[in-house]
């Protein structure tokens, strides 16, 4: 029997203006309305909308919440000033990444709490981990919102001046990695200055049943500036350019958090988290292999799982590829042994049986001015 696949509060819209819908995480989501190469350009000159209503958004309520938390993320948490947000990744206790996470800490109307933002393909796991541990933490109440919600992300050079007249505050106060509880007419928001695109912009998580209304809206203020809806598709290729890790590609439960690159999200000082030990040793393990960003000069593109070889020695695997919109030329991510993962290395990749040439470079491909 086929499970039917769980759709977005902004569906409707997505199909009625010929988004193509596929399969991702369990949900029926757009992966491109027309040219990605458009929506990508459109993301860094001007505005894009993405609806990444499919992300699990889990509340903690209680006062012991914050330590909870902070036992199950790499990245301290139980110290969070309100309004602060924290990226981190939740490990099983042989340091393999089960899911990498935002935490927020905000003020809301009944009280403070903690929101746990977490991708849509593991969130039932990330469910599983929470109920299993949660026990012998006392006054710590949990429940999965996602179902509740909508999350709409607003992201490039004239995305917070397009959400600023609808909000009761100026965006752009907010600094970057924080957030707060706001109002859009009736409806109780939050805000947050947070992305996965490399550009400026929010995310704003909303009442369900208020997203096709703000949805709509967006599009409308900025169309003379250019705002468009933006698929999967492009949400790829824009966080690849910025070298921003996706589950199942960059991250799994194979792979630590230090393999990937994320020592800032770590934090082994004075505290304990399920996989602390794991990743003290794999600090300590020399001949992990590293990931790396590869340019290719040539106009193949190299795809997950290919070959990365040095002198026809295979030395690791891409995990994402792509032809950059922004730079033109194929570029990837993957994971190389040690000798190999120093900027300037010159390798090759097995595309279709045949090597092409690629070099190490220093991530990210792209950082906004």
């Amino acid at each position: 029997m086929t499970t039917a696949l769980a759709q977005t509060p902004l569906h409707e819209w997505h199909v009625a203006q010929g988004g193509r819908m596929v399969e991702f995480g369990g949900w029926s989501m757009p992966i491109q309305y027309g040219s990605i190469v458009d929506e990508h350009r459109a993301t860094r000159r001007a505005v894009g909308l993405f609806d990444i209503s499919h992300m699990g958004r889990l509340r903690f309520d209680g006062d012991n919440a914050g330590q909870f938390l902070d036992t199950l993320v790499t990245r301290r948490v139980d110290n969070l000033m309100p309004g602060r947000i924290r990226y981190g990744v939740v490990c099983n206790d042989d340091g393999g990444c089960l899911d990498d996470v935002l935490v927020y800490r905000l003020d809301g109307h009944r009280g403070p709490y903690h929101l746990m933002v977490v991708n849509a393909s593991n969130r039932e796991k990330i469910v599983r981990w929470i109920d299993r541990h949660i026990d012998g933490f006392g006054d710590v109440q949990f429940e999965d919102a996602t179902s509740e919600r909508a999350m709409i992300a607003v992201q490039g050079p004239q995305a917070l001046g397009l959400v600023k007249p609808l909000l009761d505050f100026d965006p752009a106060e907010l600094k970057y990695y924080t957030g707060r509880e706001s109002k859009i007419g009736s409806a109780d928001v939050i805000v947050s200055r947070t992305g996965y695109t490399g550009e400026d912009g929010c995310e704003l998580i909303v009442p369900a049943e208020f997203a096709t209304e703000l949805w709509q809206s967006l599009l409308d203020a900025g169309s003379a500036v250019g705002a468009t809806p933006v698929g999967l598709a492009a949400r790829d290729t824009l966080r690849l350019e910025a070298a921003m890790p996706l589950y199942g590609h960059e991250l799994s439960e194979e792979i630590t958090p230090v393999q990937a690159g994320l020592d800032f999200a770590i934090d082994m000082e004075d505290r304990e988290f399920h996989g602390r030990d794991a990743l003290t040793r794999v600090q300590r393990d020399p001949d992990l292999p590293r990931r790396v960003g590869l340019e290719c000069p040539g106009r193949r593109v190299p795809r997950e799982q290919y070959l990365i070889l040095s002198e026809d020695r295979e030395v690791g695997y891409v995990t994402s590829g792509t032809f950059s919109p922004t730079f033109e030329k194929p570029i990837a991510m993957g994971y190389v042994a040690v000798e190999a993962s120093h900027p300037g290395t010159e390798l090759s990749i097995q595309v279709r049986g045949r090597g092409e040439p690629a070099r190490v470079v220093e991530l990210p491909f792209y950082k906004r001015k």
